[in-house]
């Protein structure tokens, strides 16, 4: 655990203790009484209770819409599986300006349901909920199909030999066995709703405002500093609880499980039900996230002129002419870079912790367990101010470096990798460590040997997610990146900030590129997936 603790000592708690220390002392010691004063204002309040419910809602909506897709990705085989994998996750690694303004010419103003049917949804709590949903679908289709697929299907047969119907045996043998696995992706589904900020920006108008915009609001417009730093704390606080409470449910349900060989429980739909099933979640895929790519790339295409490859040309001059944005090749290959530093930091870091989570027992370890959600919960804005103002001077000197920007994407890769892995290592059977030390392996070998081949699937779906986060982070990545090595999401919110029908335009065939990115990044993934063998681990 040492490496993990110092990490995040380091580069989480230091920055954000630093941000709350400039809000709340002054030359006259600490105002704590600025804390009361904050709580007490009825605006606050109204965005205290906005920001929770919305993210209860918004969670529950998408593991009722995802837990199907869950489940025909795990047991179902059909032909474009794995490009329709990575066609899912793309919404996730999008910068939330993008998601917002595709959805806006969704469901907004002059919008295709404005234009089809006569009704908008811009500026209503349904346009950020569908949003959210579109977010984080393929966090519960990840996390939960990933397990769901190792599962011994047998089990679950035996249940209803012994008499037991379909959803009888289904709730006794595989729900229990999926619990970790569910609460696991929505407590990320909650973390990332709770502390929405371009979605409910761009979608909500002023009369909806979650924790994160008001402290952006209070950061860059207001310049009060000391309310941005107690509304950081109310979010610092409420995370902490939440993900104590969850640490201390789900590890009652944790049991060694009975892991097999996904490949082996893949199969064809069989009878109308099944076929009918992954019907639903083919037209689910399409109608809540290929259609709002769709009009993304459409955008990208439509030029005054009529459609054709201006914006994308004009991309290339405008990085040649030595404006603000630069190519998009460069901003292409700067964001790679930085996505696989990130991956590999967030690997290390997470491996390390899930690993030390599996092993170890006690109170610390529990409240680590926390810990390691929390750069998840807290403001982005506010992690990036801290990096600029803590991470300045020797020994720690990083603001004119390159790895500065993967460290800030690692923090909300970190979480991720630990979630994903963590409920299959707690599943592997301790009985099969001890038997390969009492062979005479050694630690290492034991994990070598009985550990890895049983969560290097789980090792490779958090890469992936790691790597689609950070590709896609904008909150932190903004404040630190060098304005001569953007990111694509940065690139893109420069271009957004500007107005014009040609910037407009350019950001959406950035943001294109940016999808295809992520898109070919994550089917190489899936081909890179462990080698299919028949039987058990």
């Amino acid at each position: 655990m040492a490496l993990p603790v110092a990490f995040f000592a380091v580069f989480f708690a230091w920055p954000v203790a630093s941000i709350v220390g400039r809000g709340l002392k002054t030359d006259e010691g600490w105002q704590f009484g600025r804390i009361a004063e904050v709580l007490g204002r009825p605006d606050i309040a109204d965005v205290l209770w906005f920001t929770t419910w919305q993210a209860v809602v918004s969670t529950v909506l998408t593991l009722l819409i995802a837990l199907p897709a869950a489940y025909v990705f795990a047991r179902f085989s059909f032909p474009g599986k794995e490009v329709l994998r990575a066609v899912v996750t793309v919404p996730f690694v999008l910068p939330t300006v993008v998601v917002g303004t595709a959805f806006l010419a969704l469901v907004g103003r002059n919008g295709l349901t404005d234009e089809l049917w006569g009704f908008r949804l811009d500026t209503t709590v349904w346009a950020i909920l569908l949003a959210h949903v579109f977010f984080n679908y393929a966090v519960v289709v990840r996390t939960v199909g990933g397990l769901w697929a190792q599962l011994d299907p047998r089990q679950e047969e035996a249940a209803r030999v012994l008499g037991a119907g379909r959803f009888a045996a289904w709730r006794r043998v595989t729900l229990p066995a999926l619990a970790p696995a569910v609460a696991a992706a929505a407590l990320m589904v909650f973390l990332f709703t709770f502390s929405s900020f371009g979605v409910v920006q761009i979608l909500g108008g002023p009369a909806y405002a979650t924790l994160e915009v008001e402290v952006y609001r209070q950061t860059a417009q207001l310049l009060d500093l000391p309310t941005a730093a107690v509304l950081t704390m109310i979010q610092f606080t409420a995370m902490a609880l939440i993900l104590a409470v969850h640490a201390r449910t789900v590890r009652r349900r944790e049991t060694a499980l009975r892991l097999v060989d996904p490949s082996g429980t893949a199969h064809r739909p069989r009878g109308a039900g099944q076929w009918a099933l992954l019907g639903g979640v083919l037209l689910t895929v399409a109608l809540l996230i290929v259609l709002p790519l769709g009009v993304l790339v459409e955008r990208s295409f439509d030029t005054s002129g009529g459609y054709g490859l201006g914006f994308y040309r004009a991309l290339q001059d405008a990085g040649s002419t030595g404006t603000f944005v630069v190519a998009p090749l460069e901003a292409v290959w700067n964001s790679l870079r930085y996505a696989l530093a990130a991956t590999a930091i967030a690997l290390l870091i997470g491996g390390l912790a899930a690993a030390a989570l599996t092993r170890r027992a006690g109170r610390f370890v529990r409240g680590f367990d926390a810990l390691l959600m929390l750069p998840l919960g807290v403001s982005a804005v506010t992690v990036g101010f801290g990096f600029l103002i803590t991470l300045d001077e020797p020994p720690l000197d990083l603001r004119t470096s390159w790895i500065l920007v993967p460290l800030a994407q690692a923090l909300v890769g970190v979480p991720f990798v630990v979630r994903t892995m963590l409920p299959v290592l707690r599943a592997v059977d301790a009985r099969l460590r001890e038997a390969a030390a009492v062979l005479g392996a050694s630690p290492f070998r034991a994990w070598r040997e009985v550990d890895l081949p049983l969560v290097r699937r789980a090792l490779l779906i958090a890469a992936g997610f790691a790597f689609a986060v950070s590709l896609g982070e904008f909150g932190a990545t903004v404040f630190i990146a060098r304005p001569d090595h953007p990111t694509l999401p940065v690139a893109v919110a420069r271009l957004l900030g500007r107005a014009g029908e040609l910037n407009y335009g350019q950001a959406m065939a950035l943001s294109t590129i940016l999808m295809l990115v992520c898109a070919a990044s994550l089917l190489v993934l899936e081909r890179l997936r462990p080698d299919k063998t028949s039987g058990e681990f």
